[in-house]
């Protein structure tokens, strides 16, 4: 009896401490590029970090793609949670903090800017020497996470999408591992579905 009561109070606490964590940086909005560190309280399985795309965009495992830039972590968590209800008995509890922010700077950056989101082990910013593939790059990031779909791998640039097969670097309906990255390619690495 007194282990459960307990068990609810710790759980309570902990909910408050996320709210009032999340409205401390309820000021800033959120920016492309920078890197959001989200918590489910109830499935830690689900804790990550998440670059902000170009377009402004996150991607999340049983929420889908959000459009974040301009809000705040609180207006994030909020969408977070909604979106991942219908997974849960209840709404979830959704902590998201801005982990990284962007240096927007005058001078040109060095090198060639490649996003990498998704299952990979690190995502975030990188900046690549010209040439650089789209294979070198997953590398360069860590590999992919277990859960990662490494055959449906998706390289964004522009309005385009390419699908990248990591498992066979390339075939049928694939980019070879050794096309070449330009300037702001975006590669998105889906989350593998149940039996993929």
């Amino acid at each position: 009896m007194f282990k459960t009561v307990f068990t609810f109070i710790a759980a309570a606490l902990a909910v408050t401490f996320f709210t009032t964590h999340a409205q401390a940086q309820s000021g800033y909005q959120i920016r492309s590029g920078d890197t959001l560190t989200i918590e489910v309280l109830e499935d830690s399985s689900l804790n990550r970090t998440a670059l902000v795309l170009p377009d402004g965009s996150i991607s999340f495992p049983l929420a889908g793609g959000l459009k974040v830039a301009g809000q705040t972590t609180g207006q994030v968590a909020a969408a977070l949670s909604n979106g991942l209800s219908s997974n849960f008995a209840s709404s979830p509890n959704v902590h998201v903090a801005v982990s990284e922010v962007v240096v927007r700077t005058v001078a040109a950056p060095v090198g060639t800017s490649i996003y990498l989101t998704g299952e990979i082990a690190n995502p975030g910013h990188i900046s690549a020497r010209r040439g650089t593939t789209i294979l070198q790059a997953i590398a360069e990031a860590g590999g992919l996470t277990r859960f990662a779909a490494g055959k449906r791998i998706q390289l964004r640039r522009g309005d385009r999408i390419y699908v990248y097969n990591y498992d066979t670097n390339g075939g049928a309906g694939s980019i070879s591992g050794n096309t070449a990255l330009a300037r702001g390619d975006v590669i998105v690495v889906p989350t593998r579905k149940l039996f993929e």
